[in-house]
């Protein structure tokens, strides 16, 4: 069987398996929906009436057999809260987080590349270590502690920026100036690993008997640099970078709740915390599906640019 058709079948066994374990988690939550929503102090009867009206008295095997087939048709399921639509919670929260991702993987991509080939070029020297200490420190300090200090330097003391995204609600392209340190603090550890990444492929790319050969035969070195060097330095690194985007598009709760941004994070949050276990589990599947699809991107790109790492990996 060709390598892409083996990945696509993984992927695919990869999907039935979140939707199995994101029932099974949502089962075990603790607490019970019907005694939330009944009441402050709900009687026997009043919770029986509220499980039998939800479903929940019906047997597990059951309820996941109906939510996969919703699932195949699209239908995530209805809100136990407020009786809406499960997608409508994910139009929602999707807008705002798709604003803070879109931005950070745009400003990602050229810097991690440029300063992990700018340390990889001075290996050794001054801009390699200076590159090497400033993405192994920033990568140290937590995404909550640089928010935090950003706050307060650039909103509180200087007055440039708005310390969070409140009174905005979900327009925020409107108002890009609430987006600059959500963005800075999202951007900052990614570029980290990211540049540390290319800097290390770069540098044993460069040092390949390839390059040299090319180098002798009379290859420019700009050109086995960045058409040869380059695609080899970046295959391990595309990995890394789909990990990033995915854990952007899924909501970064700390971000958003410091920023006060109601994306999807936001809104998983406040479904666990109500206990609204269809909202819980159409998130999470589309969460794990998010994941699914950009690691099986992120094969194929990395097959493309280095094959025998695509077929190893």
């Amino acid at each position: 069987m060709p390598w892409a058709a083996r990945r696509l079948l993984l992927a695919g066994t990869q999907t039935a398996a979140v939707v199995l374990l994101v029932f099974a988690l949502t089962e075990a939550l603790p607490g019970d929906a019907a005694v939330a929503l009944a009441g402050d102090q709900p009687d026997p009867e009043r919770i029986e009436a509220v499980r039998a009206a939800l479903h929940l008295d019906r047997p597990p095997a059951e309820r996941l057999l109906d939510w996969a087939a919703g699932l195949v048709h699209g239908d995530l399921g209805v809100s136990l809260t407020s009786g809406r639509p499960v997608s409508t919670y994910l139009a929602d929260g999707f807008g705002p987080t798709l604003l803070l991702a879109v931005p950070t993987v745009v400003l990602l991509v050229p810097a991690a590349v440029g300063l992990g080939v700018l340390a990889a070029r001075h290996e050794g020297r001054a801009a390699d270590r200076i590159v090497s200490a400033v993405t192994l420190g920033l990568y140290a300090v937590p995404e909550f502690a640089l928010g935090v200090l950003l706050v307060t330097v650039f909103a509180l003391r200087l007055g440039w920026l708005p310390p969070t995204a409140v009174g905005y609600g979900t327009d925020l392209l409107a108002h890009p100036a609430a987006l600059v340190l959500p963005v800075l603090v999202l951007l900052a550890r990614p570029v980290c690993s990211l540049a540390r990444l290319v800097r290390a492929g770069m540098t044993d790319a460069l040092a390949s008997p390839y390059v040299a050969q090319a180098l002798r035969c009379g290859v420019p070195a700009a050109r086995v640099r960045y058409a040869h060097a380059l695609p080899n330095a970046i295959a391990p690194a595309t990995q890394q970078l789909a990990r990033t985007v995915d854990w952007l598009l899924c909501g970064v709760v700390v971000v958003e709740a410091l920023f006060v941004i109601p994306g999807l994070g936001t809104v998983l949050m406040n479904a666990v915390a109500e206990r609204d276990v269809p909202v819980v589990q159409g998130l999470a599947v589309v969460f794990g599906l998010a994941t699914v699809l950009l690691n099986l991107g992120a094969d194929l790109v990395t097959h493309r640019l280095a094959p025998r790492t695509g077929a190893a990996a």
